[in-house]
């Protein structure tokens, strides 16, 4: 009989379509993912994936399998997050996800901050560009730069985030600040940050750019134009308190963003998220000169 901790890994596996990607998914090692679906198709008596070279895909029995374990999945979700959302005691564990900007940026102190006023409230931290799943519970508190906000969360606008052009003095003295944007050298996105607005607007304004250095996340981005590689769009809070960078645009209108603070609806009443939301809330309303490029708090 099958159970929901198999059905796990069949979702996982299916999902990711690779060893690696379910076992980091699953919090285990790649080979206990393998060892874990020959059980599993053992005791069916049938084969559930397909083994490639370059991953594994779903025979006709695994399609089925899967669609049983994602109905089963959403209802554990589901089932979790009302149980947390009783649970009314300002303690025990909150995970956040968030940008590597803003941690860099403005978030270490806040959260250092909260975690005085909040000693019994441990944070689980994970920063980086993917927005991870609040449904699935990946995380109980999003707070993110974006200008559209999943449907599926409830939470509040805190400021407006106003990216402007950046570069460094000696970048400048260098290569010549007067001279036309198509004419510079460029630190961009790349594809994996191809969504972003800053990415959009760099294809849109020079196309057929060819950058110098693309990076895969923001906060590379701003350490190299602090090095004198090159001009980069950076959020303002990140780039405007650095004195290593000057600003060669004013900030970009279309590039402005809402930083939303975010977590499910089943959540918002459970006390330690509650405790959360408002402080970040209050706190960072004391950044939004900051945020929408006025200058430093």
């Amino acid at each position: 009989m099958l159970e929901w901790d198999d059905l796990r890994y069949v979702r996982a596996l299916g999902s990711a379509g690779t060893l690696g990607g379910a076992a980091e998914h699953l919090g285990v090692h790649a080979s206990t993912v393998y060892r874990r679906l020959g059980q599993v198709e053992a005791r069916v008596g049938v084969r559930l994936f397909d083994r490639h070279r370059d991953g594994f895909s779903l025979t006709p029995a695994g399609e089925e399998t899967l669609a049983l374990a994602e109905r089963m999945g959403t209802e554990v979700e589901a089932l979790e997050r009302r149980l947390a959302g009783r649970d009314m005691r300002p303690s025990g564990i909150v995970r956040v996800t968030t940008t590597d900007t803003l941690l860099l940026g403005v978030l270490g102190p806040v959260l250092g901050a909260f975690r005085a006023e909040h000693p019994e409230i441990r944070l689980e931290l994970v920063s980086g560009n993917p927005f991870l799943s609040l449904s699935r519970r990946d995380a109980d508190v999003a707070l993110r730069p974006t200008a559209d906000p999943p449907e599926t969360l409830v939470g509040r606008r805190v400021a407006d985030v106003a990216t402007a052009v950046y570069a460094s003095s000696g970048y400048l003295e260098r290569a010549g600040g007067g001279r036309p944007l198509e004419e510079q050298s460029w630190i961009a996105p790349d594809d994996s940050l191809a969504h972003l607005p800053s990415a959009r607007w760099l294809r849109r304004t020079l196309p057929g750019l060819e950058p110098v250095i693309e990076c895969n996340s923001v906060a590379a981005m701003h350490v190299l134009a602090r090095g004198g590689a090159g001009l980069a769009p950076i959020p303002c809070f990140l780039a405007d308190p650095d004195p290593g960078l000057e600003r060669v645009t004013p900030p970009i209108p279309e590039l402005t963003v809402g930083l939303w603070l975010l977590t499910h609806r089943d959540l918002r009443r459970v006390a330690r998220i509650r405790a959360l939301l408002d402080f970040l809330h209050v706190a960072l309303g004391e950044y939004t000169a900051l945020f929408a490029g006025e200058g430093d708090t």
